[in-house]
């Protein structure tokens, strides 16, 4: 009788378990997969290793703060996000809050992702904890910023100054498309993140929405529809762009935008692409810097001058600093003689390129230092690294070269120029002027804590 009755018990237990933790829908799961994708939460929690675990962590963001890594968060118990009640889950997603009340730094888009509806942070969370599988180990490295930067309390303060955006409403004088391009855009892609210029706290300046800022070495550009952005595009040309990763004689995506159109925006529905091409065509313009171009000069004939096509194998023992000689040897043996490209554009033209016209060389020396690997829905893109073959006076002569003779821009290109680019530019203000900012926080302490003594005399 007595072990009868612990049975039914056990199955009680069981029974009322189950039902306070229903298997979700899977057409919820499904929707909460799509949502994954188009907020690219893949880019940064991704595991780095080779055939790694979706969602594991592990990459590092370098910030110019510091190494930040991504956390895991698959349902693992241990190591990932497996203990998250909902309503957790949507403070770290929105607020920047983790379970343990601990503040994330904004390297994970929170002040975007505040945006997001109920109903997609329901659904992404579905998807997140019963349609990942878990992944029980912990990244294998941690995040490590300077100090001052390494205390989490300090981003109550800076939270309170920018964490302002409103949950996402529809406005009621646009239309269906335009509000679904301005969620698209603002809240699941977060391009702002990449494409807004910071101020000196590192917050995103919205007075220059979406006209383009530094990101890790590379250039984010302008879109806006500016013609120093992308005026001259239409909005089939951003569909296609977004789709496939590049659109011929205007632009290639490589860098941080490779990686977004490989993992997120080629996997997007037709009509969110559409509409995202709407919103960002009618946003106002803002302008940017516009590339200083001057007159092309007469193309060369490379082989005329350095005695031949060389070969990428030949940049090994090579010391010469010569552009021409350079680009004979990497590059012309892809983009041509003159940078013609090849027909099909698969590889494209250096004479209509928005890396080599642009105002700055970073894109195009980040280019030539990390190669360009990226999947398209038409195709896979591969251009080889040149960091371990060439030195920082071999890319800045050879990036000159390319500006010079492609695009007429004269603008000098040193080897510190490229050291700079390649450690992530320039650093920003806050970091410039951090030891400063230290004393005046620590003066204002003081002053705070002698004031608190006169009056409590």
């Amino acid at each position: 009788m007595m072990k009868s009755l612990i049975t039914t018990l056990l199955l009680m237990a069981a029974c009322s378990a189950a039902a306070s933790d229903p298997q979700p829908d899977p057409a919820l799961i499904a929707r909460g997969r799509y949502l994954a994708v188009a907020a690219d939460c893949g880019a940064c929690h991704r595991q780095t290793v080779s055939n790694g675990a979706p969602f594991a962590g592990g990459s590092v963001i370098a910030s110019p703060m510091g190494r930040i890594v991504a956390s895991n968060i698959t349902p693992s118990k241990q190591f990932g996000i497996g203990n998250y009640s909902e309503q957790q889950f949507a403070d770290a997603l929105r607020k920047g809050i983790a379970s343990d009340s601990s503040n994330l730094y904004p390297a994970m888009p929170y002040t975007a992702y505040r945006g997001m509806t109920d109903a997609d942070t329901h659904a992404l969370y579905a998807y997140l904890m019963h349609g990942v599988e878990p992944y029980d180990r912990a990244p294998a490295e941690n995040t490590a910023l300077a100090f001052p930067f390494n205390i989490r309390q300090l981003m109550w303060g800076w939270n309170l100054l920018y964490r302002d955006n409103p949950p996402f409403e529809p406005q009621s004088g646009l239309s269906a498309q335009l509000n679904r391009g301005k969620y698209l855009v603002d809240v699941l892609a977060h391009c702002s993140t990449c494409h807004t210029p910071r101020n000196m706290m590192m917050a995103e300046d919205n007075h220059r929405y979406l006209s383009g800022g530094p990101l890790e070495g590379w250039y984010a550009p302008n879109i806006t529809p500016d013609k120093s952005g992308i005026g001259d595009w239409s909005q089939q040309d951003l569909v296609t762009y977004l789709k496939t990763g590049h659109l011929a004689g205007k632009a290639q995506a490589a860098g941080p935008m490779g990686e977004a159109v490989e993992h997120s925006f080629r996997y997007l529905k037709d009509d969110d692409l559409q509409a995202i091409a709407a919103w960002i065509k009618q946003v106002p313009a803002q302008s940017g810097p516009l590339a200083r171009v001057g007159s092309v000069p007469a193309l060369v004939d490379i082989n005329a001058t350095v005695g031949g096509q060389g070969d990428q194998a030949s940049l090994a023992n090579s010391v010469s600093t010569d552009g021409a000689t350079l680009y004979s040897a990497a590059c012309s043996s892809c983009h041509g003689q003159t940078g013609e490209g090849t027909k099909d554009n698969f590889y494209p033209s250096l004479t209509h390129n928005s890396a080599v016209s642009a105002a700055t060389p970073d894109n195009l020396v980040m280019t030539v230092v990390e190669g360009i690997h990226r999947q398209g829905s038409d195709a896979d893109v591969s251009m080889p690294a040149f960091a371990a073959q060439l030195n920082n006076a071999q890319i800045a002569s050879v990036t000159h070269y390319v500006r010079s003779h492609f695009a007429g821009i004269s603008q000098p290109v040193t080897a510190e120029d490229v050291s700079q680019i390649r450690n992530g530019g320039e650093p920003p203000f806050i970091m410039r002027y951090k030891n400063g900012f230290m004393a005046a926080c620590a003066l204002l302490l003081v002053l705070i804590v002698l004031l608190r003594w006169r009056r409590k005399r």
